[in-house]
């Protein structure tokens, strides 16, 4: 799935052309990508229609296009989805379920094309509701963003490269927690945005064993990692995210190139960078974890 470095560099690509165009028309041509609008194609055509960009936000894998101080267009792109930025005429993207077209502030005409191969990822409009910590709603650096948020996105913690996030609370929070530190770094609802590739790089940096107790780790040691983890995206951003096959793309259908940057995850059977122990990956929770035994033992 997408993680915060992969949509984040979509974010930034559809901000860049589409902040303040008008959708001029939509086509639909698989519903399923709108499951999560409970009213239906014909309620999501006459919502959207007509209708501007106000901005293009961001909290951890979620993503939203505000249309008014009430409502938004909220993407997700699940396993698979990607969200391409095309010019009017651009040959077909194969697997493209919707279509929205624009017209710039400039008058040029463009299309948003929703692709999903394995139709998890959804569009829907939303309505937004205040923030708890009555804070800017996400990470959204071109505009401004007011303090709100999409109702299915509000209990989403804010994520590392927020502005807001507050690395002193989190800290204490996951110090309270028992459960496995790679664990505690997936919830969302504590911080968002980081999945399986960046937990294990985050883990491998700050030399953690995944399934160390986040309640035997120091806070001094928590607040490091949340340092280490926060550098990892940064760096995936500024790389495009991580790309392993066809399935995450950017706005302009290309690659991310992170991947090359890895050092724990998908790199099992190759030397630690670090000290040349081979990485192993461990099933872990329906996935795997990607560690080395020797940098990264469990504390007893």
């Amino acid at each position: 799935m997408p993680e915060l470095p992969e949509v984040e560099t979509v974010r930034a690509g559809l901000a860049s052309k589409i902040i303040g165009s008008r959708v001029v028309d939509i086509s639909i041509s698989d519903a399923r990508s709108l499951k999560r609008h409970v009213l239906g194609p014909k309620h999501f055509v006459d919502e959207l229609l007509g209708q501007s960009f106000l901005a293009v936000v961001r909290r951890g894998k979620f993503l939203w296009l505000p249309l008014s101080d009430s409502r938004a267009l909220v993407g997700h792109l699940g396993m698979s989805g990607q969200m391409l930025l095309r010019d009017k005429g651009h040959d077909p993207d194969p697997q493209t379920r919707v279509v929205i077209s624009v017209e710039s502030q400039s008058g040029q005409l463009l299309e948003v094309r929703f692709v999903d191969q394995r139709i998890f990822g959804s569009l829907a409009i939303e309505d937004l509701v205040p923030t708890s910590d009555r804070a800017p709603g996400g990470f959204s650096p071109e505009s401004p963003v007011s303090s709100s948020i999409p109702s299915v996105v509000a209990h989403i913690a804010r994520d590392l490269l927020d502005a807001n996030f507050n690395i002193d609370s989190v800290a204490t929070k996951m110090q309270a927690r028992a459960s496995g530190i790679k664990r505690v770094l997936l919830d969302q609802n504590l911080l968002s945005g980081i999945g399986n590739i960046y937990a294990d790089e985050s883990l491998w940096l700050a030399r953690l064993h995944y399934d160390q107790p986040a309640n035997s780790i120091t806070r001094e040691k928590l607040t490091e990692l949340i340092v280490i983890a926060t550098g990892v995206l940064e760096r995936a951003v500024i790389q495009g995210g991580t790309s392993f096959d066809e399935q995450y793309k950017n706005v302009n259908g290309e690659s991310g190139y992170f991947s090359q940057s890895l050092n724990a995850y998908g790199q099992a059977g190759k030397p630690c960078p670090r000290c040349g122990t081979e990485i192993k990956r461990i099933a872990w929770a329906n996935r795997g974890s990607h560690f080395c035994s020797t940098c990264q033992r469990l504390a007893t």
